[in-house]
This record gives C-alpha cells, structure tokens and sequence, in this order.
C-alpha cells in the first residue's frame, strides 16, 4: 500500500480511537433532535462509506504489488452512498468513477450480491467479474440497476436524459421496461465534467424538454471535490452555473457530513420523483488519495489544501456522528472497520489469482453479436393483422418528386423507400421510435420523414433539439428502455460533434457490460456530396473513416430504392434481436433521383419487395462482364454503372459491385467477384486518406488476391460550395479513365470496335 493510504487508513483509526463514547442510544431512534434519520440508517451508511475506502486500500496495495490495474479511487467521495440510501433500487443509475460508496451501499440491498468481491474482480481484471467480464474496472450490476459507465467528460450525461424521457414514454406507450413508470434516474459526475460541453448540453435538454411539458424524472449529482486531476475548480462554480437555473432544482448538501446528505438526497429524489422534472444535487465532498493510481497530488497542491480535505473525511465524520449521539462507541465502530478491512483483504487475496481473460476470442465476445437466422425471421415477421414490413406507404402528395407512389406498386426513389419504410415499422411495432431534427413536422429537410407524424402522432415521431449530442443520447436512453430507437443525424457533418456518443457510449455498453445490456439503434444519417445548387461541407461531408473503426457497429450505405427498405428492415431487426448499433448512410443526391444513363429512362428507380432481406455484409452485383470488376457503394454506384456503360462500347466487360455495407465489410462476396475478373477497380467517393477504398484494397490483399487492384478516389479536401466541388470529388470521367488504364498493359484486354459482340447493358436490377 502507498504511504499515502497507509497514512489515511492510521489518521482515521487514530482519530476514532480519540472520540470520547456517550452514552448509548437505540440504533432504530433518530439520532439528532428534529431528523428523521435512524441510527440504524447511519451504520449502514457507515458500513457502506468503510467498505468503500477498504477497497480503495485493496486496490492500491494490489496495484503496487502488480496483481491489480489501473483504477480511481473514490476516498473522500464516500458521502454518495447518501444517495444510495434515498432512491430506490429500482431507480436506474448512471454513476461516476468516485462513486464506490453508492454502488456498496446499492448492491448490499440486494439479495446475493457481494459488492465486495465484485468490485475486486473488476479491480484485478478477472474473468469472472460479474459485469464487464475482466475487460474495465466499472459499477455496474443489472439486477442492482446500476448501469455501467466510463463517466469520462461526463459522457453518459445524454443517456441519462434519455432513459429520463424514455421512461414514461414507455409506460404511455405500453412498452415493458425494465424499470417502474415512477423511476427516478440518477445520474453522478464530477465538477470538473461539469464544464464540458456534453455535460451543459444535457443538462439543457433536460430543462428544455421539461420545459414542453414532457416528464424529464432526472437527478443530475455533481460530486464536486474541488478539482480536476490537478486543476482546481472555483469553490462557488457549480453553484453560479447551475444553482440558478429556470426549470432546474437546485439542493445543496455537505458529502462529509452524513445528516445533511441523508436529508438533502432524499429530498431531492422525492422531489423529483413526485414532480418528473429534472433537480441538481451539488454534492461538496473531497478527493483523497490524490486522482488516481499513482499520482502525486503533493506536485500541484499546497500542503495546507491537502490537510483541509483530510480533516474532512467523510467516513470520520460519520463515525463522530455516530459515537457523539451514542450509538455506537468508539470500539464499536473500530471494530467493525476492522472487521470489513479484513473481508476486503481477504477476498482481495483469492480473487487475485482468478483467470483473467487469455484470448482475442473472449475479449471481443460481446462485441457485434450476430444471429443472421433470427434477423431473417424478425424481419419477414408479421404483425398482429398478418401484415408484413410493407405496403404502408403514405399518399403520394406527402412526398416531394412522388410520381407515381409505391402504394401502387410503382417504381420508387430511395427517399420514397425509406418513408414506406420506417412506416410500416412504425405500423407494426409500436417499440419503433422516429425522431430528430425537424423530422415531425417538417419531415426532414428531404421530406423523407414526411407525413409520418401526422400519421403514427407526436409520440413516436418527434423532433428533437438542434443537438447532436441530445439526439443521440435519446436514443441511448430509449434503447436501454425498451424501444428500437431510430434517430436522425441531419447531415453527416453534424455527427462529428457528437461522434463520442456513438463510440464511447453506444458501441462500447455491451462491451462493459458482457453483453449484459445492448444499444439498440438504427442512427439514419444524411450524407456524402454531389447535391445540386446545395452544398458547403458541411451539407456534403464525404468523411466516414471515423465512423468505420469503431468494433461493432453496423454501418450500412445503400444507394438504390429496393436496397435502401431491405436494409433498413435488416438493420432494424438486428438491432432489435442482437442489440447491434447500425448506422444508416443515406445518400442525399440519390433521394429523389430517378433516372440512371439519361433523362426520363427511370433507370434508378425500383420496387422494394416486402419480403426482401438483405444480410448484413452482403454485397450486391450489376452484370457478369469478365474483364474487370468496379467496386462502389452509394453515389459512386450509379457512377460506376455509367462508366461501364462507356467501357463496353469500347469492348470492355465490366461488372459492377455495390458494397451496401461499409461495416462488415462483403469481403467473402468481394473476392469471388474480384477473382472473376483478375482485376479491381475501386471507384471511392470518399476521401483518398481514410476512405473506403483503403479497406477495401487491404481485405482483398489479405484475402490472397494477386490480380490487378487500383483505387480512384475523391481529393482529400473540404467540399467547396458550387462548380469547384467538381474539381475535387469522383466523377464517372475519372473512373473510365482509371479503369482504361489499369485494364490494357496487364491484362492484354484490346478495346474492341463499336458495334462487336460483347456483354449487354446493364440491367439495373442487379443481382
């Protein structure tokens, strides 16, 4: 152990042993004149307050021994078991990484657990821990309704607003939760992460959403210790930015003195509970033991400020509490300290040597689970009337560009197909939500959210704010609370601001959590380039590369009507049956597009099959031509399609693969057709660095490919506004070009004269 949690561990014993008993008082009385607050109820706060700063102990004296790993301790924050006390067990939470106390104090409420051991095994990385299965060091327990969070930057902010608001939208709506319709969510941060801006923008919502009239049952808890790693923060800076709210309740309370947090928390809880309206618990406490791990905090702070906070210890002050209204004495209390350190120590020392996780296998098992068998059947699943995902399209007058209207079985645009869509989904599961920025009203800024409102009501299509981050922590929340949330991301653009929310919050919860709780979602997101008269980068945004990495996720880009409703059916069922976080690329120039070589010929329009299904990682090919094969996926698919059609007056036989997912990638069904050819040309819209094309080249080459490969790519550059957008984006001139030169000098393919025999045009179908 460090000197410094041997000192800590000796000041408190020392000043325990120094209180003078009084005389003895029933543990089930109150123990100060005019509170509510048993005796009883002070022990268990006390045992939960000591077995916290044990495990705090354990973890260092494991650490400096290289039996456990990196983990922040929550000495001087033990006051939040206070909060533990007031709230429910069936009150969800969303915890910071002091929050040790809270999740002791919860977990010892509920039969069979051993909160404990379980955080021990988190603290060693073993296998066995009961909720991130040995892969981070969390609180998190689903039968305790402690939901596991990293609690970085106070990320986990907009899931708590969004289970808030999910909650009673829910019960409304008839969707069986987890979680009782009074729930009450809470949510702990620190003052530091108070500042950012996921933080603010949460807490805005919250009050903005309550603001409409809609319930918002959210306790945000600012555990403020008065410092950021090593930087402070103002002791009044809480209180000035979120003290004085409209709409927000503001309750104070002192974390190191037990009466005030008893009786603050559980007001604050009941007012929340009562009213569905959001409240603010500021929490002063203090950080003891320094950041984390091995940090020093004598390199950035005063010795005085250091022996301030120690004064304050909070599991001192509630052992004075409980000697000065007699009771317990002070042996009393030593005893049971040392009691619960030698439980601590001992169970440190068995799970020490519990396996840890061996393989890549078993690391990455709750990433990405796929059940193609069950998908399939959600997806062809009928509803209640023996309907299928279908025929639910609304009226051609709702539709802008609408001609003829898939509700008589015509031909549609992609935009089309995704509005009949999303509402035969919503028409035959009612845990489909649809919401975003302007997508009620409005119907989205292309109208393919249009009329859906008015037709399935403000319940289950609605807008949201102009915030990316409140957007997609709606999403977060509703998924845990029962729905199949579909978000809407205006612009691809605007999802960089917010990109945390998919990386560090949905992908990664079923990582923490073994599987134990899921993300359902399908994000639709409007982008790449190519819009007419429209445009700027942020409107045409060509950059997914961020979006790609991430362990996972479903990232799906269709560029035709009938792909576009098969794979939103699929994305939609796979995450309702595996949890899978599936992001729906829309290309914006192809929504209304309808023709595909020339004006009028229709060529791009198709009729979506209602029993159509598209797996995931399953590409999708046009024409059998030998010569070479072009590799696209959205705009650059009817690109590719065009320059094959020149190519083959030249006597040059192409066909044309279309990815359709960017994540998995088709790389079984990419290599059959690239060894058909013996060579690959991938015409990428996106940019050179960090594009698509590069994965794609990468797959074939590990795959054992040896034909001819070359890659044609967008610049890598910002869309400009107007024709110069020309100059550095894809266009069907550079992918006939790079064909015509990777096909000849290796190949020996000779352009044949027009008019000599060769494969026909494409039919658009496909395959």
């Amino acid at each position: 152990m460090t000197e410094q949690a041997v000192d800590l561990d000796e000041r408190w014993r020392t000043a325990v042993a120094a209180l003078r008993p009084r005389p003895g008082r029933p543990a089930d009385q109150p123990v100060a004149p005019g509170v509510t607050v048993t005796g009883a109820a002070c022990l268990e706060l006390f045992d939960a307050q000591a077995a916290s700063r044990h495990l705090d102990l354990a973890a260092r004296r494991l650490g400096s021994v290289r039996r456990g790993f990196y983990s922040i301790g929550s000495s001087g924050h033990e006051g939040n078991a206070a909060l533990a006390a007031a709230a429910r067990i069936t009150d969800p939470a969303l915890l910071h990484y002091r929050s040790g106390a809270f999740f002791v104090h919860r977990a010892r409420r509920v039969p069979g657990l051993d909160p404990i051991r379980d955080v021990l095994l988190g603290v060693v990385a073993a296998a066995a821990d009961p909720i991130s299965g040995g892969r981070h060091k969390v609180f998190g327990s689903a039968s305790a309704h402690v939901i596991p969070q990293t609690s970085t930057i106070a990320s986990h902010l907009p899931r708590a607003v969004g289970l808030a608001f999910a909650i009673d939208r829910a019960a409304r709506l008839g969707i069986a939760g987890p979680w009782p319709a009074d729930a009450v969510v809470l949510c702990s941060f620190g003052d530091a992460s108070a500042n950012h801006s996921t933080a603010a923008g949460a807490i805005n919502a919250a009050i903005h959403t309550a603001g409409q009239g809609i319930p918002m049952p959210v306790l945000f808890v600012c555990e403020d210790n008065g410092i950021g790693i090593s930087v402070p923060t103002p002791p009044d800076w809480i209180e000035q930015a979120y003290g004085h709210r409209p709409g927000l309740a503001y309750f104070h309370a002192d974390g190191c003195a037990a009466l005030d947090a008893l009786t603050t928390a559980d007001a604050a809880v009941r007012w929340v509970r009562a009213g569905r309206a959001p409240a603010f618990l500021h929490l002063r406490t203090v950080r003891l033991l320094g950041h984390a791990g091995s940090d020093v905090e004598t390199a950035y702070r005063r010795p005085a400020g250091i022996a301030a906070d120690l004064a304050r210890d909070p599991v001192l002050a509630t052992a004075r509490l409980l000697i000065e209204s007699g009771v317990a004495t002070p042996a009393d209390l030593l005893d049971r300290y040392a009691d619960l350190g030698r439980r601590v120590a001992a169970t440190a020392e068995l799970v020490s040597t519990e396996p840890k996780l061996a393989s890549a296998a078993a690391v990455t098992a709750p990433i990405g689970p796929s059940r193609p068998a069950l998908v399939r059947a959600d997806v062809l699943r009928r509803d209640s009337g023996g309907n299928a995902v279908n025929g639910h399209a609304i009226a051609e007058t709702d539709m802008p560009h609408h001609r003829n209207g898939a509700a008589q079985g015509a031909p549609v645009t992609l935009a089309q197909a995704i509005n009949d869509t999303l509402a035969s989904l919503l028409a035959r599961d009612r845990d489909v939500l649809v919401f975003g920025e302007d997508v009620g009203r409005k119907g989205g800024v292309y109208g393919v959210t249009k009329g859906l409102q008015r037709r399935f009501g403000a319940r289950r299509v609605f807008d949201t704010l102009l915030d990316e981050q409140s957007v997609l922590g709606t999403a977060l929340g509703s998924a845990l609370a029962g729905f199949v949330p579909i978000p809407e991301i205006q612009y691809l653009a605007y999802l960089h601001n917010a990109a945390d929310q998919i990386r560090g919050e949905a992908a990664t919860l079923s990582f923490f959590s073994d599987g134990r709780y899921r993300n359902p979602m399908v994000v639709r997101i409007a982008g790449y380039a190519y819009q007419k008269g429209f445009g700027g980068h942020f409107h045409n945004d060509n950059s997914v590369a961020a979006l790609r990495d991430i362990p996972g996720v479903v990232l799906a880009s269709p560029s035709r009507a009938d792909d576009a409703a098969a794979m939103l059916r699929t994305c939609v069922s796979a995450a309702r049956v595996d949890g899978r976080v599936c992001l729906y690329l829309e290309p914006i120039a192809l929504y209304h597009t309808r023709d595909l070589h020339h004006p009028g010929d229709d060529g791009w329009l198709a009729r979506p099959s209602p029993d159509e299904h598209v797996e995931i990682g399953r590409a999708r090919v046009y024409g059998d031509g030998a010569d070479l094969t072009l590799v696209g996926f959205a705009n650059s698919v009817p690109m590719s399609l065009r320059a094959a059609q020149r190519l083959a007056r030249l006597g040059i036989r192409a066909r044309v693969l279309d990815l359709r997912w960017l994540a998995p990638l088709p790389v079984d069904d990419l290599l059959r057709h690239a060894r058909a050819t013996g060579r690959v040309l991938v015409a990428d819209e996106t940019r050179r660095s960090g594009g698509v094309s590069e994965a794609v080249c990468a797959a074939l080459i590990d795959a054992g490919f040896t034909g001819r490969l070359a890659r044609v790519t967008s610049e890598d550059s910002f869309v400009p506004l107007g024709p110069a957008a020309a100059t550095v984006l894809l266009d069907e001139d550079r992918v006939e070009a790079a064909a015509l030169r990777l096909l000849p000098d290796a190949t020996g393919v000779e352009p044949r004269r027009a008019g000599a025999r060769h494969s026909a045009e494409f039919d658009s179908t496909g395959e």
